[in-house]
């Protein structure tokens, strides 16, 4: 028991370990950017995700409306995560539009879609990152397994290899969103951005992964 225990443990070091690999340093500072940019514009963030990924779209969303490190205004993200709306489009025009109905209904030029998927293959979010495109919103991918179908697809993309379940992608994931809303909170809200941004001191990513 214990040294499957310790087993464990291990695969989750090592899937959240990948973000200190310099492709991943890179995409956490272009995301943080990227995302920081599209508020101070004046825009939103849209998030989507199936299943555990839904709940960390979720756990993204409620720490950029609420508080994350830093007393500051609310930031406006949306998961697409309202049961009505789920259940009406996937009932009316099937579960593979309930993420594109989303993006299409609040999808503005300016804003930003991020989409969460361990497969890179759930066709509701192809369908939602089709959309995406189609009116303009910047996108960014959290993907496992090799991409998928979505690998190659966004603007920007973390893709956790090496692992054939879930669980230790969606972690990596979650590790990696909470480093992203740090350096978006520096970027948007330091007393002194040139001590702090993402885009001139990557080192801070590191030390952040270090502490998750």
């Amino acid at each position: 028991m214990k040294k499957t225990l310790i087993t464990s443990v291990d695969d989750c070091i090592r899937a959240v370990e990948q973000l200190r690999l310099p492709h991943s340093v890179q995409f956490m500072q272009q995301a943080a950017q990227a995302i920081a940019d599209c508020f101070a514009g004046g825009h939103k963030v849209i998030l989507a995700g199936n299943g555990g990924s839904l709940c960390d779209a979720s756990h993204f969303a409620q720490e950029m409306t609420g508080v994350y490190r830093k007393k500051r205004r609310a930031l406006p993200v949306i998961a697409l995560n309202e049961p009505g709306h789920l259940t009406c489009i996937g009932n009316d025009l099937g579960f593979d539009q309930v993420f594109a109905r989303g993006v299409e209904a609040f999808g503005l030029p300016g804003d930003l879609f991020v989409g969460l998927t361990t497969s890179g293959n759930s066709p509701n979010l192809i369908a939602a990152f089709d959309e995406a495109k189609k009116k303009g919103l910047k996108t960014i991918a959290f993907l496992g397994k090799g991409g998928g179908e979505l690998k190659g697809l966004a603007d920007l993309e973390l893709l956790i290899d090496g692992f054939t379940t879930s669980d230790r992608i969606q972690e990596a994931h979650m590790a990696a969103i909470h480093v992203i809303i740090e350096h978006v909170e520096y970027l948007l809200f330091s007393p002194d951005p040139r001590n702090c941004s993402v885009g001139c001191d990557p080192k801070t990513l590191i030390n952040s992964i270090a502490a998750h």
